[in-house]
């Protein structure tokens, strides 16, 4: 059973950005969302629930600065990427 993703409008910004002006970065978020549809909770990154956060709402380690920020909703098998780029809050 495949997850399907889903990507907010902030973070697809950022997503659109790194296209263009990094393209490592940009294959290693690909690398990390294909990894979300298969085990979400798993993989490269070092995958975790939020301290602080609700139960479903998970962060993954792009590189040693970048995050990516997601919700696992295992009832309608989807994930929702909610924000990328910089360490939580440290824009």
């Amino acid at each position: 059973m495949n997850y399907e993703v889903k990507v907010m409008p902030s973070a697809d910004k950022s997503i659109k950005k790194w296209k263009k002006s990094n393209p490592n970065l940009y294959n290693k978020f690909k690398k990390i969302v294909y990894e979300l549809m298969i085990h979400p909770r798993t993989g490269t990154g070092h995958p975790e629930p939020l301290k602080g956060g609700s139960e479903v709402t998970y962060s993954r380690r792009i590189t040693a600065h970048d995050r990516i920020i997601y919700d696992i909703y295992d009832d309608i098998v989807t994930v929702l990427v909610l924000d990328v780029e910089g360490h939580y809050n440290d824009k």
